[in-house]
């Protein structure tokens, strides 16, 4: 089974570079194929920029096959040739956008399948802001205020970003409508991944990790972990 790393928002910034840098580390070093999926952009036509920015971004901390994939909509989601392309990624990123047209995107296509091919593998799966909102049970949709069903990757938890910003706010909100959930704030330049021994999770960052866990809040900042049990 491989790996999981969740960011708070603010990608491709120096403070991402720790958890940005483990996830190469763990998933076989610079030479492991890095595929970029930003269709959370392609409703604001920001899409080619985000996967330019994405590709540089991992060229800069080593990477030496970094490419984005056209993944933008349903109909490009299950492309076999795009497909292949994740399945065979040891990395895949989903950078930030909006969350439900990402959700729309990869819900049971053929790209999501694929990359979970990848991460029985031993493949990271990796997203920031709304790529990390969509990976667990159940995501927060701004657009509509509404609590919607994810790609349920990291079971049991909601993912809030930008918490120090204005995340915490949806946080207050969520907690009373996700009684059995773990609500996870993370901060902007801070991820979260499940590299350690018994599948710990860690983080990463400059910022901190919130835990909203039946009534009670926990804070983590860079380096602490936290049992893997402690997601479900």
């Amino acid at each position: 089974m491989g790996f999981v790393l969740l960011e708070g928002g603010n990608e491709f910034s120096a403070g991402m570079a720790a958890a940005d840098r483990r996830a190469m580390e763990v998933c076989g070093g610079c030479a492991a194929p890095v595929r970029i999926v930003a269709a959370a952009a392609a409703p604001d036509n920001n899409h080619i920029r985000a996967g330019e920015k994405a590709t540089a971004w991992f060229q800069s901390l080593g990477a030496l096959d970094v490419k984005a994939v056209d993944i933008t909509d349903r109909a490009s989601a299950e492309r076999r040739d795009f497909a292949d392309e994740v399945a065979n990624a040891r990395l895949v990123f989903l950078p930030g956008g909006c969350p439900r047209h990402l959700a729309d995107c990869l819900s049971g296509s053929r790209a999501w399948r694929a990359m979970l091919k990848a991460q029985r593998d031993g493949a990271v799966i990796a997203g920031s802001s709304a790529g990390a909102m969509v990976l667990c049970d159940r995501y927060y949709d701004p657009a509509s205020q509404r609590l919607l069903q994810g790609l349920g990757l990291v079971p049991g938890a909601c993912v809030v970003p930008h918490h120090e910003r204005f995340g915490g706010s949806w946080s207050a909100r969520l907690a009373p409508l996700l009684p059995q959930a773990v609500l996870i704030g993370i901060d902007e330049e801070t991820g979260l991944m499940n590299d350690g021994p018994q599948g710990r999770w860690t983080v990463y960052g400059k910022g901190a990790v919130t835990l909203y866990r039946r009534g009670h809040v926990d804070t983590l900042h860079h380096g602490q972990e936290l049992a893997a049990a402690t997601l479900t």
